[in-house]
């Protein structure tokens, strides 16, 4: 190694500083040099100049005319040859462009053209402004060092971070970048550095070294901080993280877990003996919302905990009122809730039931199917919360059975598939029975007073027609619309399957199907009562664990049938779109529609009877070609959801175009009329 540094000869030597007294010294003498050079150089031109003869000879001047005529025709031969070339290529090109304009006159004749139409510009194109940002435009790149490199981050002195790195890394890098700027300056100026501003840079050196407590905080998760240290940035990404989105204004923070939400303890210790360890999405986002007395139109997959939302806000509520005594029990109850159907109304009932445990209220359920004297006997006696069908409540209401006098708190639980039914009169005529005093003010910038009772609306739903807006719009004041995920489709947890077949080949294919389950469970769809009854009888002769339920069971029949398909005493339900509609039946590993229902909305919540609370589950359809006015919404739900689409449904005609919609066919003018 020596030897090579021998061969490569004498090392660099280091660079020299000079004063500024050297530095001038030496520039007074270049200038002398410079000086000096020039007199020499003036001196031998003057000499050349005297040397030269004073005058030439007649010889000398004969040719150069010579000479110089010569160098003249020359040019002028140039000047002509490139006329010429230039006139050659000149009718070259006029003929070329002749030869194609025969060419395109011939190709407009036997093959027609299309003329482009001539595009007119709006004025407000015309005349707007580009905000275009071009290289070429920018002119500060040659001038100032400054934008020399512009991506490159500035670490000046420890102020500036590049995000995503180690900022104690990052401020040791910058720590050592100020303390060799300062040497280089102490080294030109040829000061000598002081004691103090030593001692600062060292603990400017030290402090780079540790952690401070904004370093600590930035790089941990929301999950690992109190609700104090929370940001907004994390706000946004736990918003993000549970596809929580909101519309409205002065909207609560959400609530990340069950402590956190404000709830009595009599109802935490009901939560937590239910076995809710967190609260699901729509539970984070609506239940704070409740608690300050918000309007609230939950949007939210089907199976993901939309009761607990309402019903725990609700108790919360009622149990800041005095407690139903016999004075004023004949003014009816303190919150109403309606539900499409019996069943979803007694599983409201079940779970209202399950967390008011530890509460004094009591609960009566309203549905069609039994006893309407029964029921009101026990709305006479007294009761905080009523749970309905619109019609039967409708039917107590205009008996006088029941009155809504102080009735403030109202859920309208499916609301779209209350208004498909038909029950938006039902619906209006019990919120119009409601006392109309203690509507929330219209103008959303006036506070609400947190001591007086307002009217409270919520309305859940998992898809939003317009006739649920309507409502909406005439009955709840300032709502908050909250959306988990997205509205009206279906959850990513089912795998949806679709078979296109011919009617006389369900039956073998449905066998095949639940012949796979096991001990698992299934849902079989069917549009009619009559078919599904047809269907049950002939499950029931192959030996397979069947019950049935539709609307023209009793309610009776219909509690045995449900209860009995929980209990696994009969592992198939054969089913109209009584059961498409909230009911919640654990561990459905499998739903089956036997015939495709009219509208993508009732097959949205029938594959959500599986899939449910954090399950995965199996959905298959029998798609025939009678299905037609509902496969191009279908196709479009299995492309959102990456669910396979059939080859026969992608490809058919129905499946391409929205129904009601006229395909782009060719004008009139190009069809053939023949006459007679």
């Amino acid at each position: 190694m020596k030897r090579a540094l021998e061969d490569n000869g004498p090392p660099p030597k280091k660079p020299v500083f000079l004063t500024k007294a050297q530095r001038e010294q030496l520039a007074l003498q270049r200038r002398e040099e410079e000086a000096a050079e020039q007199r020499k150089h003036l001196e031998e031109q003057r000499k050349l100049l005297l040397a030269r003869p004073t005058e030439a000879t007649p010889s000398d001047r004969y040719h150069d005319r010579e000479r110089e005529r010569e160098r003249e025709l020359d040019r002028r031969r140039e000047r002509d040859e490139e006329a010429k070339n230039r006139e050659k290529a000149r009718i070259e090109k006029q003929a070329e462009r002749e030869r194609e304009k025969e060419l395109e006159s011939i190709k407009e004749q036997y093959l027609g053209t299309k003329k482009p139409k001539k595009r007119v510009i709006k004025p407000s194109e015309k005349f707007r402004f580009s905000f275009d940002w071009e290289n070429t435009e920018d002119t500060s790149r040659d001038m100032n060092a400054l934008y020399q490199n512009p991506h490159e981050a500035q670490l000046l002195f420890g102020r500036g971070f590049r995000a995503g790195m180690d900022r104690r890394e990052q401020k040791k890098l910058a720590a050592k970048n100020e303390k060799d700027l300062r040497e280089e300056i102490r080294k030109k100026d040829g000061v000598e550095e002081k004691p103090e501003e030593a001692l600062a840079q060292r603990q400017k050196e030290e402090a780079a070294n540790l952690y401070d407590t904004f370093d600590m905080r930035v790089d941990r998760h929301w999950s690992e901080k109190k609700l104090e240290e929370m940001t907004e940035r994390d706000w946004r990404i736990f918003r993000e993280d549970f596809n929580i989105s909101y519309k409205g204004s002065k909207i609560p923070r959400p609530m990340r877990n069950w402590e956190e939400g404000n709830l009595s303890s009599e109802l935490l210790k009901a939560v937590y003996k239910a076995n809710y360890k967190t609260p699901s999405p729509i539970q984070m986002a609506a239940i704070p919302l409740g608690l300050q007395q918000r309007d609230v139109i939950g949007i939210a997959e089907t199976g993901s905990g939309k009761t607990a939302a309402f019903v725990l806000p609700m108790l919360t509520y009622i149990s800041r009122l005095p407690p139903m005594t016999e004075e004023n029990e004949a003014e009816g109850p303190y919150a109403v809730v309606m539900a499409p159907t019996r069943e979803l109304a007694q599983q409201i009932e079940e779970e209202t039931i399950k967390f008011a445990h530890y509460l004094d209220i009591r609960v009566v359920s309203v549905v069609g199917g039994q006893s309407i004297e029964e029921q009101g006997f026990k709305l006479r006696r007294g009761c905080e919360v009523v749970i309905a069908t619109p019609g039967r409540l409708i039917d107590c209401l205009e008996r006088r059975y029941a009155v809504l006098n102080q009735c403030n708190y109202v859920v309208l639980d499916e609301a779209d598939r209350m208004i498909d039914m038909g029950f938006e009169p039902q619906v209006v005529g019990v919120l119009d029975a409601m006392p109309s005093s203690n509507l929330k003010p219209e103008n959303e910038d006036e506070e609400l007073d947190a001591k007086k009772i307002y009217r409270t609306t919520y309305m859940f739903s998992a898809t939003m027609p317009p006739a649920v807006e309507r409502l909406a719009r005439k009955y709840l004041r300032n709502p908050v619309v909250v959306t988990i995920g997205t509205a009206g489709k279906a959850t990513e947890l089912i795998t949806q399957h679709v078979i296109m077949l011919k009617e006389s080949e369900k039956l073998f294919r449905l066998q095949r199907l639940l012949n796979e389950l096991g001990d698992k469970t299934a849902i079989v769809f069917i549009n009619t009562k009559k078919a599904a009854d047809t269907l049950a009888k002939q499950l029931d002769k192959s030996g397979y664990r069947v019950t049935i339920l539709h609307g023209g069971k009793s309610q009776d029949q219909r509690e045995i049938s449900l209860e009995g398909f929980r209990t696994k005493r009969f592992n198939v339900l054969v089913a109209t779109d009584v059961a498409g509609r909230g009911i919640d039946i654990p561990d459905v590993a499998h739903v089956i529609n036997y015939d495709m229902p009219g509208n993508i909305e009732m097959y949205t919540h029938r594959i959500g009877r599986t899939g449910r609370a954090g399950k995965t589950g199996v959905a298959t359809t029998f798609l025939t070609l009678g299905d037609t006015e509902v496969f191009y919404d279908l196709k479009q739900m299995l492309v959102q959801s990456n669910s396979p689409v059939p080859p026969e449904l992608a490809r058919h005609e129905a499946s391409k175009f929205k129904p009601g919609s006229i395909p782009d066919r060719p004008p009139r003018r190009n069809d053939t009329v023949f006459t007679h």
